[in-house]
């Protein structure tokens, strides 16, 4: 068969599964939980990709729009008998469609203002950074543009970890791989992979970054972190809480396998386990911050943040710790009281042995 979307079709086996199933991953899915349309669960999107790979529906925004109905949170792979790849399905869809002018707008938008981003990215890192240090640490732009404070927490305790580092000046390209803009992606982790040349050591804070440069085999801050027990101390500022959540991120737990390294820290810190939502782990639901769905669906990841905050009050409420980027900024600006990890971390090692 030929197909009008070439990279969809490279990815024919995992549509005609999805597209034969009896939708038994339909309830895991963040965005079709939210709003409720049978075009949105994940056999919805991935069987309107098939048609459209095969040319039984005229290609169009609205039909592009579904592939951007996905946060990356593997859960429905979690799920599926099959292993299905669907998140990487669509984002095969998604840089079809954007090739051919059909991309949502935000994802356009996106896009079009990486340079921007990225030179924003690079300024940041280059005040923060020993230019000749053998350790490379990867940020994430998500906390050098939108939180500095936490940057800075993330590089005190690197530091305090390994000794000097180098931060990188670059994106990784993970907003352009959500766009859609493939040639963009590659061109941006190709500049990635010229900044780390030379290093010994890659350290990533952001599990997503961590994801796009597996080639580097970066060392979670987490990981290097659970290595380091006897080196941490409490961390005064959530000494008075009762309830300390720890949400697993998408990428960090699903995507790298990291469950337990997060939690180990954590319970030094605290002297005790955090605190759990009531699915976790495996089953961890997603804050509602990837894939761009807070731009090209913003009320769907509205909704979703917010179901995952009703969950932690239901629970005792109290203080949601994290290690995402995207995920601590949908938390907070939904009203939840969040932490990020590498804050937690900073802290502890400044109250250390």
């Amino acid at each position: 068969m030929t197909f009008q979307l070439p990279l969809l079709g490279e990815r024919e086996k995992a549509l005609e599964t999805c597209g034969y199933c009896p939708k038994l991953c339909r309830a895991v899915c963040p965005v079709s939980s939210a709003v409720r349309r049978e075009t949105l669960t994940p056999w919805g999107k991935m069987s309107v990709s098939w048609f459209a790979a095969r040319g039984d529906v005229e290609l169009s925004k609205d039909v592009a729009s579904v592939t951007y109905a996905c946060t990356g949170c593997l859960r429905c792979k979690e799920n599926c008998d099959h292993d299905n790849p669907v998140a990487e399905t669509l984002a095969a869809g998604r840089a079809d469609y954007f090739e051919r002018g059909l991309a949502h707008p935000e994802a356009v938008r996106v896009a079009q203002g990486f340079d921007a981003l990225d030179a924003e990215t690079e300024r940041a890192a280059k005040e923060l950074s020993d230019p000749d240090a053998r350790t490379a640490l990867v940020v994430g732009c998500g906390y050098l543009r939108h939180l500095p404070q936490e940057a800075q927490a993330a590089l005190r305790a690197t530091k305090a970890l390994v000794g000097p580092i180098r931060v990188v000046d670059h994106c990784c390209g993970l907003p352009l791989l959500h766009a859609g803009d493939r040639p963009g992606f590659l061109a941006a982790r190709s500049r990635m992979a010229e900044a780390l040349s030379g290093v010994r050591r890659v350290v990533a804070v952001d599990p997503g970054c961590a994801r796009v440069l597996s080639d580097h085999q970066p060392e979670l801050l987490v990981q290097v972190a659970v290595k380091a027990l006897a080196r941490l101390g409490p961390a005064p500022s959530l000494a008075a809480e009762e309830h300390v959540r720890w949400h697993d991120p998408c990428h960090l737990g699903r995507g790298l396998g990291l469950y337990e390294a997060p939690r180990t820290v954590l319970g030094r810190v605290l002297g005790r386990p955090p605190a759990e939502f009531s699915r976790h782990h495996a089953q961890a639901e997603c804050s509602g911050a990837g894939g761009l769905l807070p731009a090209t669906m913003p009320e769907a990841s509205a909704a979703i943040a917010d179901a995952r905050i009703a969950d932690h009050e239901a629970l005792g409420g109290g203080v949601v710790v994290t290690a995402c980027a995207g995920s601590l900024r949908r938390f907070r600006k939904n009203g939840a009281r969040a932490v990020d990890l590498a804050s937690v971390l900073a802290e502890s090692l400044e109250n250390g042995a």
